[in-house]
């Protein structure tokens, strides 16, 4: 064991398959709740205060540990967390010099089986508290060299990351000293006592044969100080509960699909609003992060699925300018998205709308909504495969909407691409990730100096163009268009006949015919091109006027 102000280097990232030692001895260990923004927005529950659980010192796993699941059970779930080692005595202690009281930090999962969340009753003793649940380590960072605002957790199912987020004042509900005071006032802290501050959203189920990696990390800190990754490889258990001792482990949707994150994740069905139901959020609470908020949102034409895949060829070979002029034709002429342009000259872009939308910056709501996983990250996660994210930035360019980081998440999901009226951050690294990017321009600040991040999945008002969900979007060097989808068969066969038109027009002009009469063609021009369809056994299906 080492003490919390030993070097992290004495607890050194196990190797070979070996477990590690466990970095800390604590006499207690204080779990809080809900502390993330992004959690409670995931869980639509937000606590005014904190609140805490007690795990014992017997859960505690070092590195390289396995986990049990036990026989009978289903839903065995990580919690990647930050956890405090307290190094001084803390006893009725100011938020302001919590944190002198704090020795060092690391990583640690907060497992727990929910199959004995009901059966606990909020002690999570059977849920939490079992053997190795705890596991904590490898390495503890010196929180003398560290700002409490500045850290960093992620966790990894299988190599791939499934949480990030930090303890900025955005990202969390409570800061990280809070929790220290709070609890000094009830408790005495000691020294080797650990804090673990909660987990922030995507939290969900594993089973066995999976690997789960935490790490914390203050990547801004001089020497960018890491824990290193805490692994824990999860195993069958073997035996089963005695009923006539206690409690058996039973699960229910509703505890799947906290397990899991959501029913989706749980594969359950969506539970479907009452049609009469009114917004159950204030303005000031924000609505939830995705779902239509309108009838017309909900029921886009088209709006579950993608194109299909004929479609989509064909629109890749009409130009926006042809397009245009044929939904201009059926009457309808504010369909265009204004002042964007593609981030690679020669970019066309095809697919189904799905809507992201921003409101304007102000502190209190940025402070709940754009942290962690917030509406952004949600919509980047969601986004399917040859959707295109609108994004409804208010024509602002003085922020970036989206980055490279997003922008590989929905190129990884195959989106089809993004608008934006706002401004891209990172612009050079989103060009060379290859996705379709229409923005308004380039911009080195975050999300939080222009916008804060609301909604998805509704009417969206981009770049002076209503678009739905489901809408086609179609774009190229002209700008972009948006088509509602009951009208993307006609449009498209209008517009395939009149490029064919043109470009009969444009081999009678080479021929040194002047355009008078001929573009479109009237009179004389227009029987030889009508006699000129025929015999290639091709009905006329446009003659729009020149544009």
């Amino acid at each position: 064991m080492t003490t919390p102000y030993e070097e992290p280097e004495r607890a050194a990232q196990n190797s070979g398959g070996e477990v590690a030692d466990v970095p800390v001895d604590p006499g207690k260990i204080i779990a809080v709740h809900v502390a993330y923004e992004s959690r409670a927005a995931q869980r639509g529950r937000r606590p005014a205060k904190p609140s805490y659980f007690i795990k014992p010192a017997s859960s505690l796993a070092g590195s390289g540990a396995t986990i049990e699941r036990p026989e009978g059970t289903e839903l065995l779930a990580f919690e990647g967390e930050i956890a405090l080692v307290i190094g001084r005595a803390a006893k009725n202690v100011s938020v302001e010099n919590a944190w002198s009281h704090v020795a060092s930090v690391t990583a640690s999962n907060d497992f727990g089986i929910y199959d004995y969340r009901a059966a606990d009753k909020g002690s999570n003793l059977r849920n939490k508290g079992r053997d190795g649940y705890t596991p904590v380590g490898p390495r503890l960072i010196d929180a003398r060299g560290v700002e409490p605002t500045e850290l960093r957790v992620r966790t990894w199912v299988n190599g791939s990351l499934a949480q990030e987020d930090g303890t900025s004042d955005e990202q969390l509900i409570f800061p990280l000293s809070q929790f220290v005071a709070d609890l000094s006032q009830h408790v005495t802290l000691e020294p080797g006592d650990v804090i673990l501050t909660g987990t922030p959203a995507g939290s969900s189920v594993v089973a066995p044969g999976d690997v789960v990696e935490v790490e914390v990390d203050a990547p801004n800190a001089p020497g960018t100080p890491s824990s290193g990754r805490l692994r824990t490889r999860v195993v069958e258990g073997s035996g089963r509960f005695d009923e006539s001792l206690g409690a058996l482990p039973a699960v229910d949707d509703k505890q799947r699909e906290e397990a899991w994150g959501s029913r989706e994740a749980a594969g359950l069905p969506a539970i479907a609003p009452a049609a009469d139901a009114a917004p159950a959020a204030s303005a000031d609470a924000g609505p939830a992060p995705t779902g239509p908020a309108s009838a017309d949102a909900a029921t886009a034409p088209g709006s579950p699925s993608a194109l299909p895949e004929d479609m989509r060829r064909r629109l890749l070979d009409l130009p926006t300018a042809g397009l245009s002029a044929q939904l201009r034709q059926r009457g309808l002429n504010q369909v265009s998205i204004e002042g964007v342009a593609p981030s690679q000259p020669g970019t066309k872009l095809v697919g189904v709308a799905k809507t992201l939308r921003f409101v304007p910056a102000r502190e209190d709501l940025f402070k709940k909504h754009g942290g962690g996983y917030n509406a952004q990250k949600q919509a980047f996660d969601a986004v399917g495969d040859g959707e295109v994210i609108v994004i409804e930035a208010r024509g602002e360019p003085g922020s970036g909407t989206l980055g490279d980081i997003l922008a590989l998440r929905a190129k990884s999901q195959g989106a089809a691409g993004v608008v934006t009226d706002g401004g891209v951050r990172d612009s050079a690294a989103v060009r060379d990730i290859g996705l379709p990017v229409f923005s308004s321009a380039s911009h080195p600040a975050v999300l939080g100096r222009k916008h804060v991040p609301w909604e998805a999945d509704v009417a969206v008002a981009c770049g002076n163009a209503t678009v739905l969900p489901g809408d086609v979007i179609v774009g190229d060097d002209d700008g972009v268009i948006v088509i509602p989808r009951d009208l993307v068969e006609d449009v498209v066969d209008g517009a395939e006949g009149k490029e064919t038109q043109d470009a009969w027009v444009a081999e009678r002009v080479a021929e040194g015919h002047p355009v008078d009469g001929l573009f479109p063609p009237v009179g004389r021009w227009k029987d030889e091109y009508e006699s000129w369809l025929a015999s290639r056994d091709q009905p006329s299906t446009g003659s729009g006027e020149n544009q």
